[in-house]
């Protein structure tokens, strides 16, 4: 889908995502000193807000600008910098400071794609800097529930790392995870709970 695709659909609904940040930003960030953060392919900024009011400074980046105009009503006066862009070939200004964490929440690309915002999200780090990716899993198409239904633009743990290619970096988390959708918690009434598989992958780097 296109920018005018995702900014018709930011207008059409109230919310298209959660007013929480994802389960996993949360817990993989929680604890880390807050600093400079990028929020690549924020959407509507629920991971971005959190990151705020965890007292990161934040740049959000997204090509819809609807999503964009969401989250700075959401984010009130917290310190986010909200940037229209494509992740896909947004690159931090040589001449700003770099950041001490970027994120990239289920941005669904083909593999191309995947992988220049990938590099670009790690190279705005600095040394020491955290990178953390979630996106649906490759398996989640056959053994898991919702998500994209095109494996071209699904991945895996190892995906992201080789999209990194030369870099040098510590691995903290690369593998699959589970992530519980809907049950009796979700306020979906007597909906079961089914498994969704996401990949999880956060690297400091270290050159």
């Amino acid at each position: 889908m296109d920018a005018e695709g995702w900014n018709e659909r930011y207008r059409a609904s109230e919310l298209v995502w959660s007013a929480g940040p994802n389960q996993f930003v949360e817990a993989e960030l929680t604890g880390l000193p807050p600093g400079r953060a990028l929020d690549l392919a924020a959407g509507e900024g629920r991971n971005a807000i959190w990151l705020a009011r965890q007292g990161w400074h934040v740049t959000a980046v997204d090509f819809a600008q609807a999503g964009l105009d969401k989250g700075r009503v959401l984010a009130g006066d917290l310190e986010i910098d909200w940037v229209c862009a494509d992740a896909t070939t947004w690159e931090r200004d040589p001449g700003a400071p770099a950041y001490d964490a970027a994120v990239i929440a289920y941005l669904q690309v083909p593999p191309v794609d995947r992988s220049a915002a990938v590099r670009h999200a790690y190279e705005s780090l600095r040394e020491g800097g955290t990178f953390l990716l979630v996106a649906h899993d490759t398996t989640n198409l056959t053994e898991g529930t919702g998500g994209p239904q095109d494996a071209s633009v699904l991945m895996t743990a190892e995906d992201v790392l080789a999209d990194l290619g030369s870099e040098t970096f510590e691995v903290q988390r690369a593998e699959r995870v589970a992530r519980i959708v809907g049950g009796p918690e979700s306020g979906h009434g007597e909906e079961p709970a089914t498994t969704a598989w996401d990949c999880l992958v956060r690297v400091v780097r270290l050159g």
